[in-house]
């Protein structure tokens, strides 16, 4: 297999993702598998609080921004009005792991799991358009499912499910 196994959560605005991403990698991390995980957001965010060291750097101008410490290390890389990196590029920033779990890029032609809500802010399937989706997960009933369905809290089934999808090697 090329590249690290990669498998998706995709699903309109409080649909569940991030729940079940979260969930997801507890259990694989319970299994005793690594997980990475890739996060896309459409809107502009930060991760350093304004006044920090790391944030005074990158409004000084800095590329990018390493923040290290005995716990962790994040690199923060500024834009500064060149496009978007492709999906690809992140994902050949991130370290060895044995899976990894994306939020979000909807469109990307990787597997994925729709996650469905009945709060979400729109409720529209994404499944029928998308032939990357392979299951979906709810918290109600699915009538004329063509894919697999799970319960969106059912997150042993999703996993096993997305082991099997992968080809995750057992540990």
């Amino acid at each position: 297999m090329t590249g690290p196994r990669v498998f998706g959560i995709a699903g309109w605005k409080n649909s569940g993702k991030t729940g079940l991403a979260v969930r997801l990698v507890e259990e694989f991390t319970r299994r005793g598998y690594r997980i990475s995980t890739i996060k896309h957001a459409h809107h502009d965010f930060d991760i350093d609080k304004v006044g920090a060291d790391s944030y005074r750097h990158r409004q000084a101008g800095a590329h990018e921004v390493a923040l290290v410490s005995g716990t962790r290390f994040a690199i923060m890389h500024e834009l500064r009005g060149e496009p978007e990196p492709a999906f690809e590029e992140i994902l050949a920033r991130l370290g060895p792991c044995d899976l990894v779990l994306i939020e979000g890029y909807k469109r990307e032609p990787v597997p994925k799991i729709e996650a469905r809500r009945l709060e979400a802010k729109n409720r529209e399937p994404l499944a029928p358009s998308d032939p990357h989706i392979v299951a979906v997960a709810a918290d109600h009933p699915v009538a004329d499912a063509t894919l697999p369905v799970f319960d969106l809290d059912d997150t042993v089934a999703i996993a096993d499910f997305i082991a099997v999808a992968t080809a995750l090697p057992p540990k």
